[in-house]
């Protein structure tokens, strides 16, 4: 997926500084990312460590987290997949709602895709009401399909709003196509909560924080997907379809700060880090001086492409280059 603070192109930055901190026998350690998004950083240390904590309070980043990090055991689901790509076509709460020709008007994907999410997404839980998928394969099912409907959205990759006319990405047939994940002996914990909440319950090692850098809230970019992901009934409202959206106070300039300090006071962990960069609510100045209050700090720097929506058909637009910061803790007793 293109999503907003995607930490994939940095995450051999990320891997390598996080090892160079705590050292790299993490077979024993507890890792947990507090503000998971998609679980990029908790998938690349899944197989390193003992156990992954995951935790989104958006409900779509929920579902994907609790198939990459909280599934662990192999799954047979080739013939669901076939199945699924294999019904009639639905004309439901996404086509009449979010597609062309549906009633609202709404361009976020073509007929055929909004009728296709529909049938899958009704299956799904039909076999779940039946019991005859289990809770894995059930969100197993579930990602998968967030994702492939992703792929053909006729959006400049977050869900704000719709293009006017269908791109050539969004008039390709969807396909549902498996969102593996990697197996591991040991277990692992996801959660959709709060993170300010959760983090009084939980306690571990390494304790990793991704929060949103800005204004932009995700439950208004990505309303879509947790649309798709819960299935629910509510009317949606405006021209872009909205549902009711969790607000977060890291996205708000007069409570970002109060907010991270409770958050960093609560912890149990002992090596803390935070991933931010130059256009954020917070400055390096007022993150540093924040968490030095609670042990040894230290920062380590990188320069990358940061993500940009894609608002035309060719992508070929120059991405602007971002100062990441990683702010590093190491935690008084």
């Amino acid at each position: 997926m293109n999503y907003i603070g995607s930490k994939h192109k940095l995450s051999s930055f990320l891997k390598t500084s996080i090892i160079d901190s705590v050292g790299d026998n993490l077979a024993n350690l507890v890792f947990c990312d507090l503000f998971a998004g998609t679980g990029i950083v908790g998938r690349i240390f899944k197989p390193l460590v003992k156990q992954v904590i995951a935790n989104d309070v958006e409900y779509y980043s929920y579902v994907l987290n609790r198939n990459y990090i909280g599934n662990y055991k192999n799954l047979k689901a080739e013939e669901l997949i076939n199945s699924l790509n294999n019904l009639e076509r639905v004309e439901g709460f996404i086509f009449h709602n979010y597609c062309e020709n549906g009633k609202e008007g709404r361009l976020y994907f073509s007929s055929e895709n909004g009728k296709k999410i529909d049938a899958i997404r009704q299956q799904i839980e039909t076999w779940k009401i039946a019991k005859e998928i289990n809770e894995d394969t059930y969100y197993f099912l579930l990602a998968s399909l967030i994702e492939s409907a992703d792929k053909v959205a006729n959006t400049a990759s977050v869900y704000g709003a719709y293009l006017k006319k269908l791109k050539k990405t969004a008039q390709k047939s969807l396909i549902l196509k498996a969102a593996e994940f990697m197996t591991t002996k040991n277990s692992h914990q996801v959660f959709n909560e709060d993170s300010n909440e959760l983090i009084k319950k939980i306690n571990g090692d390494i304790l990793y924080l991704d929060p949103p850098y800005n204004a932009r809230q995700y439950g208004s970019n990505y309303h879509l997907l947790n649309t798709i992901a819960k299935y629910d009934s509510f009317i949606p409202k405006g021209k872009t379809g909205l549902r009711e959206y969790y607000r977060s106070s890291y996205c708000k300039k007069n409570e970002v700060k109060k907010s991270f300090e409770n958050l960093i006071k609560n912890t149990n962990f002992k090596h803390i880090f935070l991933s931010y960069n130059n256009e954020g609510l917070m400055t390096e100045s007022e993150v540093s001086t924040l968490m030095s209050k609670y042990g040894k700090y230290s920062l380590k720097t990188t320069n990358y492409q940061r993500f940009k929506a894609d608002k035309t058909e060719n992508r070929n637009h120059k991405a602007t280059s971002t100062v990441e910061y990683l702010h590093i803790l190491e935690k008084h007793e």
